[in-house]
């Protein structure tokens, strides 16, 4: 087994102090894969997925283009993936099975073509990966569509649905699409339902953002485009266009989260930040990478009284274009990687400086931003206290929240191949973004049940440091969603109601109600206590039967 061997590795400060540190970025190894994709398995360890291309990381005698790569070690170790999984997508069933699909044309000889591939990754509890691989069968798990570029989304019966795509390599836009909606495992006799919202927004439909309602329908976005689907009914209700006609689907790649829930209505609100003000009727030969991204933030509330209010504007600190969102687990959204100008894609906009620069997209933005969604309009947008990375973190490039509560990124290649002499080069190093709470003694989770049902109440104890306000307590129930293409698929963030006993030794909390306002699969628990996040605790929430299972629960209360 080859492994990337540790660069560093900075000792985690757990002594307790009333005086955070504050954020912090650490670098921490070598991915040995330029890792496009990132999905956390287990506590410990993330799948990451590459294109097929000359990574130093080998196995079976050839470059590796899959890795898990191991919170604990900061190591890398090659999977044996056969098909090119090249700007694929994935998510969890309601079993706990990690599902990656899709992805490009076989590009080396020993690889098959990616397209229709469907790869399985069973749930793995060995701490460090031994024995846990990747499942393919070209004869028996194929989807029924080519696909690549495609979007995922774990829906209410544990099923993975899987929206659009191109068949093939094209220059910029989405000349060959594939306006499809199936999933997985296959429902409709494994036959594609075609979706007027996926022709409506050609030609910049590619990797579009969808997101679970806790109704059960899917909210969908795309190019300056939004429609409400509903999977049972196979209709759809169009929302309000983006405002100032922002796009925000590939390639022009804004970025977009589901805001967090709260008990007991979980009214669903959406935030989309990001992407270009260009028309998609811009021929790709006249795109810029000195284009100024957009620096809109538009969020509307799924309500019918929200729906009809549309879309609020709000404005970032700056532009970004294929920067994530992800959720943390007190609430806010942190906001980060990405460029300021220019576009996805590769080696077609002009003003790429200087000569020899393949990257579409320049003025790396180094500062992340917080975005905390309760606060008044125009006072949401933070970068107070905020680190500046000097890495570059553009186009192929991914994100996750870790199980340890911190930020996870890794990737960039804006580049045909591996490449170093480019000011944006292949980049293989690791960074953590470490939250000020990483600095200090956290609150600790024991005794969590691995299977919690839906409209459950359980007990759980818990270790409080000394000195946390704990008038100021949260659970939040997560899934850390799929890195890809400056989208979190799946990504979700539940609060659950809970008690804190008056010796502060236990905690009371009550599960989702049902299987449509949190989908049923794996999730991590974190308790935010006094401004202090624990570590996730890993479960599986719903009966852990494989998909499709039935509606489980109570109905919302009206």
């Amino acid at each position: 087994m080859w492994f990337i061997p540790l660069l560093s590795l900075l000792p985690p400060i757990v002594t307790a102090s009333p005086s955070p540190p504050g954020w912090q970025f650490v670098q921490n190894g070598t991915t040995g894969i330029i890792p496009i994709e990132a999905i956390v398995v287990s506590p410990t360890l993330a799948v990451l997925f590459d294109r097929v291309q000359d990574d130093p990381l080998q196995i079976n005698g050839h470059s590796a283009w899959s890795a898990l790569w191991n919170f604990e070690t900061n190591t890398a170790t090659p999977l044996d993936v056969v098909s090119d999984t090249f700007c694929s997508s994935g998510g969890f069933l309601s079993n706990g099975t990690m599902v990656n699909v899709a992805g490009n044309v076989a590009e080396f000889p020993y690889t098959t073509d990616g397209r229709m591939m469907v790869r399985l990754f069973e749930p793995c509890t060995d701490a460090s990966g031994v024995g846990c691989t990747i499942t393919e069968d070209a004869q028996h798990l194929r989807l029924a569509a080519n696909r690549w570029y495609t979007s995922t989304l774990r829906i209410f019966d544990g099923s993975l649905m899987i929206v659009g795509g191109t068949h093939e390599l094209t220059n910029f836009y989405n000349t060959d699409p594939e306006n499809t909606v199936e999933f997985f495992p296959s429902k409709d006799n494994g036959i594609p339902r075609p979706l007027p919202f996926l022709e409506r927004t050609i030609p910049a439909n590619l990797f579009p953002r969808v997101f679970a309602l806790p109704d059960g329908k899917i909210l969908m976005i795309s190019n300056t485009q939004s429609t409400i689907y509903d999977v049972e009914t196979n209709t759809e209700t169009r929302l309000p266009d983006i405002p100032n006609g922002v796009r925000v689907s590939n390639p022009f790649d804004g970025t977009a989260t589901l805001l967090p829930m709260f008990p007991p209505h979980f009214t669903p609100e959406v935030l989309v930040c990001g992407g270009s003000n260009i028309s998609d009727t811009t021929p790709f030969e006249d795109v810029s990478a000195q284009d100024p991204a957009s620096d809109q933030c538009s969020r509307i509330t799924l309500t019918s009284e929200g729906i009809e209010r549309g879309w609020e504007v709000e404005r970032m600190l700056e532009g970004r274009i294929m920067s994530e969102m992800i959720l943390m687990p007190d609430g806010g959204v942190l906001i980060i990687s990405g460029g300021q100008t220019g576009y996805p894609s590769i080696n077609t906009a002009q003003d790429r400086f200087p000569d020899g620069e393949q990257s579409n997209a320049d003025h790396p933005a180094f500062t992340p931003v917080l975005y905390t969604p309760n606060a008044p309009a125009g006072h949401r947008f933070s970068n107070q206290g905020m680190p500046t990375t000097d890495i570059a973190r553009l186009y192929h490039s991914s994100v996750t929240l870790t199980p340890n509560g911190n930020i996870f990124l890794a990737g960039s290649n804006p580049n045909q191949g591996i490449v170093n002499t480019t000011r944006f080069h292949s980049e293989f190093r690791v960074e953590y973004l470490n939250p000020s709470y990483m600095g200090v003694s956290r609150p600790t989770l024991r005794d969590v049940p691995k299977i919690i049902p839906f409209h459950h109440t359980f007990t759980i104890t818990v270790d409080i440091p000394t000195g946390i306000r704990t008038t100021d307590m949260k659970v939040a129930l997560m899934d850390l969603g799929f890195s890809s293409h400056a989208f979190h698929s799946s990504s979700r963030l539940v609060f659950m109601d809970a008690v804190l006993a008056p010796n502060h030794k236990t905690i009371t909390i009550t599960s989702p109600p049902n299987n449509r306002v949190y989908p049923p699969g794996p999730a991590y628990i974190f308790l935010t206590v006094g401004g202090v996040t624990s570590v996730g605790s890993h479960v599986l929430i719903g009966d852990g039967k494989a998909p499709p299972v039935k509606d489980q629960g109570i109905p919302l209360p009206p």
